[in-house]
């Protein structure tokens, strides 16, 4: 997606809100208002650009886009936050539990065990918080 000379801040921020708010529901939004007191810039930036622009363009579908993102942010650690926004994201697009198992047990090729083990947990936390445990494993 590109943008056009005459789009404006605020064009941009309103086209990524309505994608972020499709993909990532309450989720998206408690991350803006997190930054709001600290760097509402960031905030912006994370529509606008991240969801306005980025998760926008054609070249993916947003179940793949998920996928790729689940990879990425397992392989970077430390991000368990942002895994469990995207996870529950993921599942907001199509993408059952099981796939998203399959996609943190394959990054556990390229990105090493501990990592992949960090994002399963944050998968049956999500899991779990969803329903999508059956009782005995949500305990």
């Amino acid at each position: 997606m590109t943008t056009s000379p005459a789009e404006t801040r605020q064009d941009r921020f309103a086209r990524g809100f309505e994608i972020l708010t499709r993909i990532d529901g309450e989720g998206g939004q408690r991350v803006i208002d997190s930054l709001a007191d600290i760097s509402p810039e960031l905030g912006h930036q994370v529509v606008a650009w991240a969801f306005g622009d980025i998760y926008a363009r054609p070249g993916l579908v947003p179940p793949d886009r998920q996928l790729v993102t689940l990879g990425v942010l397992t392989a970077l650690g430390g991000c368990e936050p942002q895994l469990e926004v995207h996870i529950n994201a993921a599942l907001n697009v199509g993408l059952t539990p099981e796939e998203v198992i399959e996609a943190l047990l394959h990054a556990a090729v390229y990105c090493g065990i501990p990592r992949a083990l960090n994002a399963t947990f944050v998968a049956k936390k999500v899991f779990a918080e969803r329903g999508l445990l059956p009782s005995a494993e949500a305990e």
